[in-house]
């Protein structure tokens, strides 16, 4: 088998011959065919619907901080639905929009290359971190700067540092700007704070375009918006700041229950020159996380709560990723490939589990291991006392 080796400790996938792998990869391919063959109409009314919500929740959240915002029901009100707003808008629509998903439209103000979303990131910088580097090296420690971000240990293969002794208020901390950082990311700024490997010079140099960017978004929050709304400029500051906020937090642990759960893996990157196809679509499979969950669920994480099969088909259409989950789902059965899958609740507290395990030196983590075997054991006991 030539895909990168697993560095997961306790990885559930069982081993497969080159030609078992390579049937594997071209069933995954039919399941894909079948998809993107079927696109139409549907597909098209489904992403303007979506857009319709984002564009008249944020008129009637902007509305309600710079007309009410005095008023604490109404400023609460507001403030939450700009939230959602911002978060549908990054999640469901740029996300996904920026993968190509509707460039088969041929609608301009729908193409992946020439749109750019509400934040902090750069339309360019952001495909290149993520649409290149992260799907095409996904856990691949070393090479998939989403590993950690630069920021923290999320996996034994990764060399342990002193302030990794801070995982957590370190994901805490990223989890509150996590805007800031996905728009910083492409900078690597662990390699002038830490490393010494880059200079300053060289970080204002690469970030000429990040920094119009940063000055078009916070002019228009925390400036424009505002001075436009008069009198109530303090509780429309106050609820952009909010806002901005409740989408960093939950594009964040969206993204942590994706990739960081406990039976996500990670992999050397010694054998991806010669990753077949297939190859690479098992490693996505072992290195993701699926959450179940309601439609709205869905929504809000730009069906990232499918972050298998978004990692198998990124330019397929999100809204399709429910219909194709049972299907890949029953594959990996079929093939002994461990599909890893839980509630939202259950992924993310393995998330903590792991950052907590990954914050000390590996030969001190079976006693933390042992400690989240108990904090699941618990939570499974009050899960069932309360059914």
């Amino acid at each position: 088998m030539n895909m990168p080796a697993a560095l997961h400790p306790n990885s559930k996938s069982k081993y497969l011959t080159e030609a078992q792998i390579q049937e594997f990869g071209a069933k995954v391919e039919v399941i894909r065919r079948e998809v993107m063959d079927d696109l139409g109409e549907k597909d098209a009314q489904y992403i303007y619907k979506i857009r319709n919500f984002v564009r008249y929740s944020e008129i009637a959240s902007r509305g309600m901080l710079m007309f009410g915002g005095w008023i604490p029901p109404v400023w609460l009100l507001g403030t939450g639905l700009l939230g959602l707003s911002k978060i549908v808008e990054n999640m469901e629509l740029g996300h996904n929009v920026m993968h190509g998903q509707f460039d088969w439209m041929n609608d301009p103000t729908l193409n992946g290359a020439s749109y750019d979303w509400d934040t902090i990131a750069t339309g360019d910088d952001w495909k290149y971190t993520h649409n290149y580097i992260h799907h095409t090296y996904t856990n691949i420690v070393d090479k998939d700067h989403d590993v950690g971000y630069g920021l923290l240990r999320v996996s034994e293969a990764q060399k342990w540092e002193p302030r990794f002794l801070m995982n957590i208020p370190l994901a805490i901390q990223l989890m509150v700007f996590f805007e800031w950082y996905v728009g910083l990311q492409r900078l690597h700024l662990e390699d002038v704070l830490v490393y010494k490997t880059k200079t300053w010079k060289q970080v204002w140099d690469e970030a000429a375009g990040l920094r119009k960017k940063m000055r078009r978004q916070v002019v228009k929050d925390y400036v424009f918006f505002p001075l436009l709304a008069g009198p109530n400029a303090i509780p429309v500051f106050a609820g952009n700041a909010v806002a901005n906020v409740i989408r960093s937090l939950w594009a964040s642990a969206v993204i942590f229950n994706g990739h960081f759960t406990e039976d996500a893996e990670n992999f050397e990157a010694d054998n991806t020159e010669n990753e077949s196809r297939a190859e690479w679509y098992i490693r996505q499979i072992r290195g993701s996380s699926n959450f179940s969950g309601t439609q709205w669920l869905h929504i809000l994480s730009g069906n990232l709560s499918h972050q298998i099969e978004h990692h198998l088909f990124p330019d397929m259409p999100a809204n399709r990723y429910a219909e194709v989950a049972p299907k890949i789902k029953a594959l990996c059965a079929e093939y002994g490939i461990h599909y890893n899958e839980a509630n939202f609740i259950q992924q993310f507290s393995s998330v903590w589990v792991r950052l907590a395990k990954c914050s000390v030196p590996n030969h001190w983590q079976d006693k933390i291991g042992q400690g989240g075997h108990l904090i699941r054991t618990c939570l499974a006991q009050l899960k069932a006392k309360f059914q």
